[in-house]
């Protein structure tokens, strides 16, 4: 498995290398060991969690103030644009944001660490989704960034997706709680 650092200080793309022969194929999707090796992040899982949607379904920008989780997210099959914003202020990339493509095809992951907000849009026709958090899920800690908020400048592939209304009305990076 190959680690790549992203622009994002403490957030990295996971590439597994399948090995494969007439039967199928195999690949390692992740190493608790050598992400610590490489990042000195310490992931441990506290739950797993499985999503499905349609094209051009928005999903995010999610983030928790309460029960704060780092992720690990694929895609299973389909294909997804991944989005993060590091929310730190102590970081030297706060109010940054950073998109990845990961698919069934590419089996890529994307790790990222606690103290930022993350979502994703659907590129494919549909496109199931796992994500591993290092917390339980506290909907009372819950809060969202609005996906096109020009402050934080993202750009999407979509200039019209699917949202529901949470997502929509979400508030901007300048109203948004943050991280120390």
């Amino acid at each position: 498995m190959n680690i790549t650092e992203t622009k994002l200080k403490d957030a990295f793309i996971i590439d597994p290398v399948a090995h494969g022969d007439e039967r199928g194929s195999f690949h390692e999707g992740f190493s608790r060991q050598r992400l610590a090796e490489v990042s000195g992040y310490e992931f441990d899982v506290a739950q797993a969690n499985h999503s499905r949607s349609t094209l051009h379904i928005l999903r995010g920008l999610h983030y928790q103030v309460e029960n704060v989780q780092a992720k690990m997210v694929w895609a299973n099959s389909g294909e997804i644009y991944d989005v993060i914003a590091d929310l730190r202020r102590s970081s030297p990339s706060f109010g940054q944001w950073y998109a990845a493509k990961l698919s069934g095809n590419n089996k890529r992951r994307l790790f990222v660490p606690e103290g930022f907000a993350h979502g994703f849009l659907v590129l494919s026709e549909t496109a199931e989704i796992t994500y591993l958090t290092s917390d339980i899920y506290n909907p009372a800690g819950e809060r969202f960034l609005r996906w096109n908020c020009p402050e934080i400048g993202i750009e999407w592939p979509v200039d019209d997706p699917t949202l529901n209304m949470r997502d929509a009305n979400a508030p901007c990076f300048s109203a948004c709680e943050t991280y120390a």
